[in-house]
């Protein structure tokens, strides 16, 4: 088979949705069933400023100023990553967040499918915040699906849970409303494109089923990994 025929196979994929969507889940299964690369734009900050890339570094000093990472930064980041796995299908999670990223990502790579999961956010809100940890062990419970056997303490210690920052009712909400201010005009860019494919459901094994089926369509000429 010839470069051009390999080159149909290749997959370029962004999949979408709010904190709390179940995202993480959804991508992890598809790069499992079909055998794509994954390329988090969190892990990629977390692992360059660990190793204290110079872009890693950069990314430092906006957070700790409690800044959001400008577009370029984010971009270089992500496009460098990029080159390393190129000749692989494979799914972006987390970045483009902004137009100016997405028109970006477009001037290099030409995607195929943005897939958008599209869960209610009162259901996320009742997700997220029904979460509690247990700091020194990090065990995780939830008072709807896995609750402690004593509300409010960890099974094994007995100690006090908390609930992370994140997990606030007020912090959860200001977080949706950020993500939907900041992604509303990505996913209409890709609309446009005709490249958005939403996804509705309160459940991520309600989803799943579909988002196979669909990816299964888009991979055809390829070999999925089932």
């Amino acid at each position: 088979m010839g470069a051009a025929g390999r080159q149909t196979q290749l997959l370029r994929a962004v999949i979408m949705g709010p904190p709390g969507s179940g995202k993480g889940t959804v991508s992890s299964r598809i790069v499992n069933h079909f055998a794509l690369k994954h390329l988090s734009s969190g892990d990629l900050l977390r692992d360059n400023m660990q190793r204290g890339t110079e872009i890693g570094v950069l990314a430092k000093t906006f957070i700790d100023q409690g800044r959001l990472i400008p577009d370029d930064v984010m971009t270089r980041l992500a496009l460098h990553q990029l080159k390393s796995i190129d000749q692989y299908s494979w799914l972006l999670d987390g970045f483009p967040r902004t137009v100016s990223q997405a028109e970006a990502l477009n001037k290099v790579y030409r995607i195929d499918t943005v897939i958008n999961l599209n869960v209610p956010f009162e259901t996320i809100k009742q997700r997220l915040t029904a979460r509690w940890i247990h700091p020194a062990s990090g065990r995780v419970y939830n008072t709807e699906f896995n609750p402690p056997k004593v509300p409010g303490h960890d099974d094994l210690t007995g100690e006090p849970l908390t609930q992370r920052e994140d997990d606030k009712p007020e912090t959860v909400a200001k977080r949706l409303k950020a993500y939907e201010a900041q992604t509303k005009p990505v996913l209409e860019y890709y609309q446009k494109k005709g490249v958005l494919q939403s996804f509705s459901g309160t459940e991520t094994n309600m989803l799943w089923p579909h988002v196979y089926a669909f990816l299964q369509t888009k991979l055809a000429d390829g070999s999925p990994k089932l």
